[in-house]
């Protein structure tokens, strides 16, 4: 396809810059990093989900919430868990196309045509840095929401009340004054047949049966109501004569359920998003400048209170918003450190570099989690226990790779080479 002024059209691939423009080994490495990262992330997330669903289904069957809401709790889970699961799936997913390539020596064999190490881990560096543009928006605005929704949904089913669910030959007391049973159940409990309804509200009592009822549940008003059919009602009052009254169909509502409130959203720095924390921190420290200038000046004027109340201390709010960036600025370094350690020498096998990166990956995070624990206690400063550790990790990374790609101008040891020529010539030169 030829277009005007042009002898040969070039595809849009094709126009961008050559440092970023995908060739040959760019696709062939990434087609073979995809399928381990899949799944990688696939089996790091069952795992994760697998603990925290244990926990929920004793908690929401206690409550007898709805399968539904289980599921939608999972959900609310995912960016949390996912957060935790990409870092550690593009580390194996390098680390095991890397060794592969080591072990049948196409690595010896792109090195020796001139392509260097630091070529070859070039689409693992960019997509490491892809993953990590990701997870800023994965870290500092989809994880706020998702855990706060995840809060508001387990209140919401713990604070759920009665749920319209029975068994056969079940006695069940919807509030203290009201008790139901029903001979046979089916439909998942909403089905009911020889029905006995005792109510002892209104200061009189009231016993219900019926052939056969159902249960329905309005959700938009919170309301269990059940519906009757061919049953008669026994009235009861003290000092009057008890009444029966038969009946052809008849509703009556079982229980209301109150609509619990909860919180707005906000109560903890990890539910704000990081441009929240940044405006929040802004407004602390303005407030903060605001009360020195009003303290120093000797005007007795009052100075303008500010109108947002923060609850949230400023340093846990610093540490939050500096553990989410560092977090995020690592992850391009991560492939680096994986392509370093997954290379081996010819004879050497079985070599333990991916639990030496799993090991370096799990103490830089923890020791981010401590940093972050040092400055929400305002014992230290973001830049001695969150970027220093930084800068040090993705330099080591780096450095590593460079070292292994023999770029870094580093001197090796070499061994003595014996001298070269006949037996007789060298006996003939000690003598």
């Amino acid at each position: 396809m030829t277009t005007p002024g042009n002898d040969r059209y070039r595809p849009p691939l094709a126009r961008l810059p050559s440092w970023i423009r995908p060739g040959t080994l760019d696709t062939y490495l990434l087609g073979q990093t995809i399928p381990p990262f899949v799944i990688a992330v696939s089996v790091v997330l069952i795992a994760l989900l697998l603990e925290r669903l244990l926990v929920l289904l004793n908690v929401l069957a206690s409550e007898a919430s709805p399968f539904f809401t289980l599921l939608r709790l999972l959900a609310d889970l995912m960016p949390h868990y996912l957060g935790l699961a990409m870092p550690a799936a593009l580390c194996v997913s390098v680390f095991t196309v890397i060794r592969r390539m080591s072990e049948g020596d196409e690595i010896d064999a792109l090195m020796s045509s001139g392509v260097s190490l630091a070529r070859i881990c070039r689409p693992f560096a960019l997509t490491g840095a892809a993953i990590g543009l990701l997870s800023i928006l994965l870290y500092g605005y989809i994880q706020p929401h998702a855990r706060y929704q995840f809060r508001e949904g387990f209140y919401f089913a713990s604070h759920a009340g009665w749920a319209p669910v029975l068994q056969s030959g079940m006695f069940a007391s919807p509030s203290p004054r009201l008790m139901l049973t029903a001979d046979h159940v089916s439909h998942a409990g909403s089905q009911l047949k020889g029905v006995f309804i005792r109510d002892l509200s209104e200061g009189k009592e009231r016993d219900i049966t019926a052939q056969t009822g159902s249960l329905r549940t309005d959700a938009a008003k919170g309301e269990v109501q059940i519906e009757l059919f061919h049953g008669s009602i026994l009235t009861i009052r003290p000092g009057v004569q008890p009444t029966v009254t038969t009946f052809d169909h008849a509703q009556r509502l079982i229980s209301r359920t109150n609509k619990a409130t909860f919180r707005t959203r906000g109560d903890d720095e990890r539910e704000l998003t990081s441009r929240e924390l940044a405006r929040k921190i802004d407004a602390v420290r303005h407030a903060a400048k605001t009360d020195t200038s009003r303290d120093t000046d000797t005007d007795l004027i009052p100075a303008p209170e500010v109108s947002d109340s923060n609850d949230i201390p400023l340093t846990n709010m610093r540490a939050e918003l500096n553990f989410r960036l560092a977090r995020s600025l690592s992850i391009p370094f991560i492939p680096v450190l994986a392509t370093a350690l997954a290379v081996i020498g010819k004879r050497r096998r079985g070599s333990a570099g991916l639990a030496v990166a799993v090991l370096l990956l799990v103490t830089y995070d923890h020791i981010l989690q401590l940093g972050e624990s040092l400055i929400a206690s305002g014992k230290s400063s973001p830049l001695l226990v969150i970027w220093l550790p930084t800068v040090v990790f993705c330099t080591a990374c780096t450095l590593l790779l460079l070292f292994r790609a023999s770029i870094l101008p580093i001197r090796r040891s070499r061994p003595a080479t014996p001298p070269t020529g006949s037996s007789g010539d060298i006996v003939e030169g000690a003598r």
